[in-house]
């Protein structure tokens, strides 16, 4: 699976991002997909993962803020990032792996994507004034 990222970007405090993810070469019908962030100096953290399914998790500090999707038809992932903070900047990384019930996906943030199998290269996020 190949993933491509973009929508990164200098955003000032309390703006919005969209994240898209590119993905081809897929083959499975059930997936999970997600999205995670490593700011300069921390370990890679769980943002928001969803199951082929729809069904969605997020990490607490994104809830109501962060929404995921994605466009079957077109092979995206989204991720669309509202009243951003400073603390959001980072890296922003679109990873892809096997079906994920609740109980996996709440393991892939925590574990910040360990299990995923495939990653994009990344795009930047600079939230700042």
């Amino acid at each position: 699976v190949q993933l491509e990222e973009s929508g990164g970007g200098l955003v000032q405090p309390g703006g919005s991002l969209r994240l898209s993810c590119k993905a081809s070469g897929y083959t499975s019908s059930s997936y999970c997909m997600g999205w995670f962030r490593q700011a300069p100096g921390k370990e890679r953290e769980g943002v928001a993962v969803i199951a082929s399914d729809g069904s969605t998790t997020y990490v607490d500090s994104v809830k109501g803020r962060f929404a995921i999707s994605q466009d079957n038809a077109k092979g995206t992932l989204y991720l669309q990032m509202d009243t951003l903070k400073p603390e959001d900047s980072g890296m922003y990384y679109c990873a892809a792996g096997p079906p994920c019930n609740p109980t996996r996906r709440w393991a892939l943030l925590k574990r910040g994507g360990t299990g995923m199998d495939s990653w994009g290269e990344g795009t930047l996020v600079t939230i700042s004034n």
